[in-house]
């Protein structure tokens, strides 16, 4: 099994919210007791700086239900300010098509028009958290892979640049002014941190992190790039 899939497969993922952003406090109240009634943990807001001063959006995986037609900052510019971070149904009693295409084109998930049927409403929420479960689980594993990164020394990071390069461990001792033993023990050390098993791992890892750093040089000429794991 993948590294990365054991650890997402054991992270415990919290519970699921449905935030609600309505200025109108009938259809605000009406969402929530309908989401409620089906157990969902729903948050509600009556205005897009509300949900922005308030709203955790980082601690577990969410969806917004948010009405179009705001006062201030309205639906397509809350979603344009969230930027994907968030997967969006946007709603609205004023909606046409034109104004349909404009929110799916900035990355809305669904695009829903006052009044809604129970069950549509239902559908567009499950699969707008279904999304939102995928990038949670994207910004856990890549928030860990960055930790794994943290722990490294600064000698250990020099020499992680170099090994996922393709440089066999003599090179990076004659690169860094290191006797071959040392950068054995310091690649030991990489793998062991970075919690990984293999070269392919670890260039895995590094690209998860965007930790490849382009002003390092590259393996110098008269040396293959390895296409696997080096055993050095």
């Amino acid at each position: 099994m993948r590294e990365d899939t054991y650890v997402l497969m054991t992270m415990r993922t919290p519970t699921s919210i449905v935030f609600v952003v309505d200025d109108d406090e009938h259809v605000r109240n009406a969402f929530c007791r309908l989401l409620r009634s089906s157990d969902y943990t729903v948050q509600a807001f009556e205005s897009a700086s509300a949900f922005l001063e308030h709203a955790d959006l980082a601690s577990a995986p969410a969806c917004l239900l948010l009405d179009l037609q705001l006062p201030e900052l309205n639906g397509i510019e809350l979603q344009r300010r969230l930027n994907g971070v968030v997967p969006i149904v946007l709603i609205s009693a004023h909606g046409d098509m034109n104004t349909a295409v404009e929110a799916m084109k900035a990355g809305a998930s669904d695009f829903l028009a006052k009044p809604i049927d129970a069950d549509v409403l239902f559908s567009a929420t499950v699969r707008a958290l279904e999304q939102a479960g995928h990038l949670f689980e994207q910004r856990e594993w890549h928030a860990e892979v960055e930790h794994r990164v943290g722990t490294l020394t600064p000698r250990e990071r020099e020499v992680m640049a170099l090994v996922v390069k393709g440089w066999p461990n003599k090179l990076v001792a004659d690169e860094l002014g290191a006797a071959e033993k040392t950068i054995k023990i310091h690649r030991a050390r990489v793998m062991t941190k970075m919690k990984v098993r293999s070269l392919a791992e670890l260039v895995r890892l590094c690209a998860t992190a965007g930790f490849y750093a382009p002003d390092l040089p590259s393996l110098p000429s008269g040396h293959m790039q390895p296409s696997g794991p080096h055993k050095d």
